[in-house]
């Protein structure tokens, strides 16, 4: 009898205690099922790379399965829009990049980021490094900027499309240095970019650091300066261009976590603070180090806030580089 009694009282318990809002630590924030994973981009991308590491985890701390799914197109947008129309239940979620803040920068659009899907985390950058053809007489950036100057509209930066982070940089560099490299954009991506850069076809590149420090390594490449703040893991000795004398300058590929707007409170709490677990998980840290993928973490009101500045500071070079669509 007292066994019968005390097993009401457990379940009148749990009962009161979630309708109260104390359900236990261990509960699922969210109905069972898988929880997807869009990315905008393809596999090996360092969009991919990110969310394949942190879906480990997360497969783990919220007891489901999580399954990555690239969904290419429009910069990412495709898959932006795609997740913005999905139910607010927590279990689709988008792995953004900074196309997904140049985007909305660069062009009158229905879909608002900011608006449409909720931050949960900033998760990594990886920074875009400033390389040359070793056949160009330069060693720094002092020295391009003044051999540019030198050969006005002569010199050519190979970019992985037009309105990517590289062609942001290329924009954001002639405006810092007061030059005017000819932006060359490649629409296949970084690939074909590189190649005719390694044969001398073009002068220049900015390109994320990871495929293109074997080539720095074994002289194929020079490398100049890194578009971070701060200098980068994968080639250490290579200076910012902070270091390098311009300022302000920032230029990286971020990636970050979000859901679709209206995603309960108490959810997006959970996706924080499991992705930001994953991200001090030594196994995760060093294969993103191997990849040349910063780890960076935060909060949900500390990446939208971020958002909000990353699609303003697009906006001003845009407006004040005159780019056109």
């Amino acid at each position: 009898m007292n066994g019968t009694i005390s097993l009401r009282l457990a379940f009148i318990f749990l009962v009161l205690a979630q309708a109260s809002g104390f359900a236990p630590a261990n509960a699922a924030p969210y109905q069972a099922g898988p929880v997807r994973l869009v990315v905008g981009f393809g596999p090996a991308s360092p969009a991919d790379i990110v969310a394949r590491l942190v879906a480990r985890h997360l497969e783990e701390a919220l007891g489901k399965p999580v399954i990555v799914e690239n969904r290419p197109g429009n910069s990412s947008m495709l898959a932006a829009e795609a997740v913005a129309r999905a139910p607010n239940d927590g279990r689709t979620l988008f792995v953004a990049t900074v196309a997904n803040t140049i985007n909305p920068a660069r062009m009158k659009s229905g879909f608002d980021l900011g608006k449409e899907l909720a931050p949960i985390a900033l998760l990594g950058v990886v920074p875009n490094v400033l390389v040359a053809n070793p056949s160009l007489p330069v060693k720094t950036v002092g020295d391009l900027i003044a051999l540019a100057k030198q050969q006005t509209g002569q010199l050519t930066f190979g970019t992985s499309g037009l309105w990517t982070a590289s062609h942001m940089a290329v924009a954001m560099f002639n405006m810092k240095a007061g030059t005017d490299i000819v932006a060359v954009p490649y629409q296949g991506g970084a690939s074909q970019a590189v190649t005719d850069l390694l044969a001398g076809r073009i002068n220049l590149m900015f390109n994320v650091a990871a495929p293109l420090a074997p080539f720095v390594a074994s002289g194929q490449l020079t490398a100049l300066a890194v578009g971070q703040p701060k200098r980068t893991a994968i080639l250490p000795d290579v200076p910012t261009m902070e270091e390098a004398g311009l300022t302000g300058f920032d230029v990286g590929v971020w990636i970050g976590l979000l859901a679709p707007a209206g995603t309960a409170p108490e959810i997006i709490d959970t996706l924080a603070k499991a992705s930001n677990e994953a991200l001090q998980q030594p196994s995760i840290r060093e294969a993103l180090k191997a990849q040349g993928i910063e780890v960076l973490g935060g909060t949900p009101a500390e990446f939208a806030s971020f958002i909000a500045r990353d699609i303003e500071k697009w906006r001003s070079l845009i407006e004040a580089a005159g780019l056109k669509e």
